[in-house]
């Protein structure tokens, strides 16, 4: 049974951020206003089918995929690709692979403790962290 990655989390670090938006050819207007924003990741997974949305108060982002299908995304309003994703399972990490106009592209996602860590290519071993926003009863 892989991880379950569902629930709604809050970004608490954003390390290197812009950094990692430069690398990967952000324009830096949107480089500037997307280092100061707090996201919010959520995650509707069933088995591998993953639902994901990327809120914030100046773009949203929504993705879906089922790990071992390769499928086209495009990363409109982030760095405006069209690119094949193919996102697989490393024992309990997501790890995604894009394939496009710009090489070495991609993201890796694993669980923590209450911590969603997400670390985009390039520049692996950076990246933001989200924390799982807990529900009260």
């Amino acid at each position: 049974m892989p991880a379950d990655f569902n629930g709604q989390w809050v970004m608490v670090t954003n390390e290197n951020f812009e950094d990692i938006m430069k690398a990967i050819d952000i324009d830096f207007a949107t480089r500037k206003i997307a280092a100061h924003l707090t996201q919010t990741k959520v995650i509707i997974q069933n088995g591998d089918k993953f639902e994901t949305k990327t809120l914030s108060t100046f773009r949203n982002y929504e993705v879906n995929f089922t790990v071992g299908e390769e499928f086209e995304e495009v990363t409109k309003g982030l760095d405006n690709r069209t690119i094949q994703t193919l996102v697989t399972w490393n024992g309990d990490t997501l790890v995604a692979v894009q394939k496009g106009e710009k090489a070495n592209r991609g993201w890796k996602q694993w669980i923590e403790g209450d911590l969603l860590h997400l670390v985009r290519a390039r520049q692996m071993g950076e990246g933001f962290r989200d924390r799982k926003e807990r529900e009260m009863s």
